[in-house]
């Protein structure tokens, strides 16, 4: 018996060995192609390596640590460094507040079309592809070659960015819902339907207590996704902060790139923090329940 054993553990270990050098051989020849057709060069890499911070260092600003604290009139002072703040944080502002309410619209959106384009729930195979084929639109198309559109449309402000936004994160959120709708246990569906529940009703109590915390986590992640795109959509006019920092780049007025980046930097690591702890309140106390 323990030989046997012996035997069929050797063939499993064998088998793992090869097919692990087969999947490594396969994506380093992958990678390799990848390099070739993108022209890869290490010369390259090694020869611009040692600039690899000058840019960061351009936008660095002065800042003299005895006119620190002066007005904003005197060079080297923090309020001379920042005499556009009056300007830059409404449009922080802005950006926040389309970032939440795209991520907010598109995420509750998308847990609705979720259930139904999931392949456990015995919905139509023509309205689940349908709804399937309208997400993968959405996300297919980037965000700027939506907010370009919405431009067009609706002239430069934040408008063409909440548009932009929410219809990239409706397709990604609902491809990521219905994913986890569908590795849900299907034991309290099947009791459900022994009761007589209806459909509806077996979504409502059967698969969203499972996927809840699992819905709440990619929307919180969505949120910083759509905050750092939106400044990226200012490229096209989208409006917001990214407007702004695109402006200060194309004018080589350096010093506010720093502080708009600071202001960027800061906002991001404020919601990831938040987003922690309220997505932890939100769980422990549905765990408490």
């Amino acid at each position: 018996m323990s030989q046997s054993f012996a035997e069929y553990y050797q063939n499993v270990r064998q088998r793992q060995k090869r097919e692990s050098l087969l999947w490594s051989g396969g994506i380093l020849i992958v990678y390799l192609y990848s390099g070739y057709v993108s022209e890869f060069s290490w010369s390259v890499v090694w020869q611009g390596f040692p600039h690899l911070f000058d840019y960061i260092d351009e936008i660095m600003p002065v800042l003299h640590w005895p006119q620190l604290l002066a007005n904003g009139h005197t060079k080297g002072s923090l309020a001379y460094w920042g005499y556009r703040l009056h300007i830059q944080l409404p449009l922080l502002g802005q950006t926040i507040a389309v970032a939440i309410a795209a991520t907010l619209l598109s995420s509750f959106i998308a847990a609705l079309a979720a259930f139904p384009a999931a392949g456990n729930t015995l919905t139509h195979p023509v309205f689940r592809y349908s709804l399937r084929s309208i997400a993968a639109f959405c996300r297919t198309m980037p965000e700027l070659a939506w907010a370009v559109m919405f431009v067009m449309a609706f002239g430069i402000g934040p408008i063409p960015g909440f548009f932009a936004l929410f219809l990239h994160s409706f397709g990604s959120q609902t491809k990521l819902f219905y994913e986890s709708v569908e590795v849900t246990s299907d034991k309290p569906v099947r009791g459900l339907r022994a009761l007589g529940a209806s459909r509806i009703e077996r979504m409502r109590y059967g698969l969203w207590p499972q996927v809840a915390p699992t819905f709440l986590s990619y929307t919180f992640m969505r949120l910083e996704i759509n905050f750092r795109q939106s400044t990226i959509l200012g490229l096209v006019g989208a409006g917001g902060i990214g407007q702004e920092l695109m402006t200060s780049i194309k004018l080589d007025h350096f010093d506010q790139v720093s502080i708009v980046l600071l202001q960027i930097i800061i906002v991001i690591s404020v919601l990831d923090y938040f987003s922690g702890k309220l997505r932890h309140y939100l769980l422990e106390g549905a765990n408490h329940a």
